[in-house]
């Protein structure tokens, strides 16, 4: 996939799948854009990255600072093509019954109202320009429900359906919006998972989490034509042909 003259967006780059999408993305042709809370972290990869990257510090749960990066984008870059709504949160993990309640609406804030936020920002800039594409990283967990993960689960749901909607209200105008079920990633919010020891996912092993740029190559590939199957859908990686079209292992 070249993305020469393209330019992508990219929440939560400061680490894991959304650091990986930056490399990969930069190394297909691509400009972008780092995005996330962690200034030092999106500093530090955009130098490694070069001129290719801009680092835009911004807190996804204000709307008025993702509108702000939006244009801090098209200012440092000149376009947004793609905009890959990555940042996601699952700390603190706890039933109901004992889950705090601000510490449950602040995950909502990142993966719900986030991934709306970085859409309303987005959406009119690539409607004026004739088109673009919403990546967003979904989850089996917004299909079925998991011990602990209320937040998460209700977020997830609520996310692909922000995808079906803008399929659904915008697909005849260019943007094509698409979800992507990477399954279990070795990344930190595995880690805490890992440390609630609660549902089966906490028993998994570092072995048996794919690695993260396989989510960071299947993202490259659904910015293609070959992917316009799926859209106003989800796009599952635990499927082996979506697996064999990315060209992973």
């Amino acid at each position: 996939m070249d993305l020469t003259g393209k330019t992508a967006l990219i929440t939560g780059a400061s680490r894991g799948i959304g650091a990986e999408t930056a490399r990969i993305f930069a190394a297909a042709g691509a400009k972008v854009a780092l995005v996330a809370r962690g200034a030092e972290a999106i500093a530090e990869l955009a130098g490694e990255i070069g001129e290719r990257a801009v680092a835009i510090p911004c807190d996804i749960a204000r709307y008025w600072e993702v509108e702000q990066a939006v244009q801090n984008c098209l200012t440092a870059h000149g376009s947004l093509d793609i905009m890959v709504n990555n940042a996601g949160a699952i700390a603190p993990i706890a039933r109901m019954a004992e889950a705090d309640p601000e510490a449950w609406g602040e995950v909502i804030d990142v993966n719900l109202k986030g991934v709306f936020h970085g859409m309303r920002a987005a959406l009119p800039v690539m409607l004026g320009a004739g088109g673009g594409s919403i990546l967003t990283i979904g989850s089996g967990a917004a299909h079925g429900p998991m011990e602990a993960w209320s937040h998460y689960c209700a977020s997830k749901a609520g996310a692909h359906m922000l995808t079906r909607m803008a399929h659904k209200e915008y697909g005849q105008k260019g943007i094509r919006a698409l979800s992507l079920s990477p399954g279990t990633v070795a990344t930190r919010m595995q880690r805490d998972i890992k440390a609630s020891g609660i549902n089966p996912v906490s028993q998994l092993e570092w072995s048996d989490h794919i690695p993260p740029d396989w989510p960071a190559k299947a993202l490259l590939w659904m910015c293609g034509a070959q992917a316009d199957g799926w859209l106003g859908d989800e796009i599952s990686l635990r499927d082996p042909e979506i697996r064999s079209k990315v060209g992973l292992g």
